[in-house]
């Protein structure tokens, strides 16, 4: 930080990094990471772990987090916990918000430090900043567009700033899939990390599975292969045809950014063409909500979105009560579900749809991330419910 004199005599630093909202409003801090510019919507995420997974998660391309917990990178990063899958796409959120300054890493597993690691893909982070201040914000006005700017001579120019937080046109009509989709079909069959042996290879699968690559992440596809999943992903614009080809078993809708309407342009009727030839279908998040597009419901923005790994969810067909990781800030207006889909899931912050299914077809679909890692794990039974449905479908 420089030093700069005042009248008093004391030295105050010079903030390097500002977060500038579309109304104008400029928040300081000191910045960390890389240094340049980027524009994104600011959502607040309240989980207390697993920032390197949230900071690669697909899902955030387009916008910048703000975290709730203050001590953010005690932990270091490694190479394993990435959960971006395509390495040379954008690598999920465009900026990071830091209540304190990131410590040096306390933890066996860690390779680099956050800092170093936020420098070299690009990310932009600021630090010093009041969050819960921010996160009231939010809560009260919704998610802003806005910049997030770091300089290391903390000369910024303002007007300038402004001008491009008020211009970027938000996410909702976004189509972000192409950011982050792969740009190649690729059989993937790691299975999830165990302590000691780290990850494991799927040798013996029982199904083959197409995922649909919206901004898929790894620890999705570990998943897929422990239940005896063989994976091929398929980038997001695959055609039917074309995945029909590769005799699936089943077929899984992933997570991304962006508005779910805008990618559904050429998504849906894909999804339509699977759900009409029978096939066993599973998404999730992005997944989910295209999925609802395809049979007849419509999407809706929310006001600040679900954006951590602390979010109850009831099952309504098992009454049963499970904490789930999140990240979307779109959502499946329940009120415009078909007669043939029965709403499986809500959430019990807010009673938005988390879930449907067909009554007509082995299709289902939630909205949080079952994968989640490093937690939480209750909803990870929706894998083996996609398996034994395939299991049904090879029966019949």
């Amino acid at each position: 930080m420089t030093p700069h004199p005042t009248d008093s005599g004391w030295s105050e630093a010079v903030p390097t990094a500002l977060l500038v909202l579309a109304d104008g409003t400029v928040l300081e801090g000191f910045g960390l990471g890389a240094a340049g510019t980027a524009v994104g919507e600011v959502c607040f995420n309240t989980a207390m772990t697993g920032y390197e997974e949230i900071l690669t998660d697909p899902s955030y391309a387009g916008q910048i987090i703000t975290f709730t917990f203050p001590h953010i990178g005690n932990v270091g990063t490694n190479e394993d916990d990435i959960e971006t899958v395509n390495m040379a796409a954008t690598p999920g959120a465009r900026g990071v918000v830091l209540s304190s300054a990131i410590t040096a890493p306390s933890n066996y597993r860690a390779t680099r430090h956050l800092d170093q690691w936020l420098r070299a893909r690009g990310i932009i982070g600021l630090a010093g900043l009041d969050t819960r201040a921010l996160t009231g914000l939010i809560r009260e006005k919704g998610m802003p567009n806005a910049v997030i700017a770091h300089a290391s001579d903390g000369r910024f120019d303002l007007d300038a700033l402004k001008h491009e937080a008020k211009a970027w046109p938000g996410l909702v009509g976004m189509d972000l899939v192409p950011m982050v989709t792969s740009g190649q079909r690729f059989i993937w069959d790691e299975t999830p990390w165990v302590w000691g042996k780290g990850y494991g290879r799927q040798s013996a699968p029982q199904f083959h599975v197409v995922a649909i690559d919206y901004g898929i992440k790894r620890n999705i596809l570990r998943l897929l292969a422990a239940n005896g999943c063989k994976l091929t992903v398929v980038p997001a614009t695959t055609a039917a045809d074309d995945i029909i080809a590769l005799e699936p078993d089943g077929v899984f809708l992933s997570n991304g950014p962006g508005d779910p309407a805008a990618t559904g342009e050429y998504a849906v009727p894909v999804i339509r063409t699977l759900i009409d030839r029978n096939i066993p279908t599973f998404g999730i998040c992005l997944g989910h909500q295209m999925l609802g597009i395809a049979v007849g419901a419509r999407t809706m923005k929310m006001h600040q979105g679900h954006h951590g790994a602390n979010h109850p969810v009831k099952d309504l067909v098992t009454g049963k009560v499970e904490i789930t990781s999140m990240n979307h800030g779109f959502a499946v207006d329940r009120a415009t579900l078909p007669a043939n889909a029965v709403e499986t899931h809500v959430s019990l912050f807010d009673g938005s749809n988390c879930g449907i299914a067909l009554k007509d077809r082995p299709v289902f679909s939630v909205q949080y991330h079952p994968e989640a890692s490093p937690g939480p794990r209750d909803s990870r039974y929706l894998f083996e419910r996609f398996t034994r449905m395939m299991r049904d479908a090879q029966r019949n």
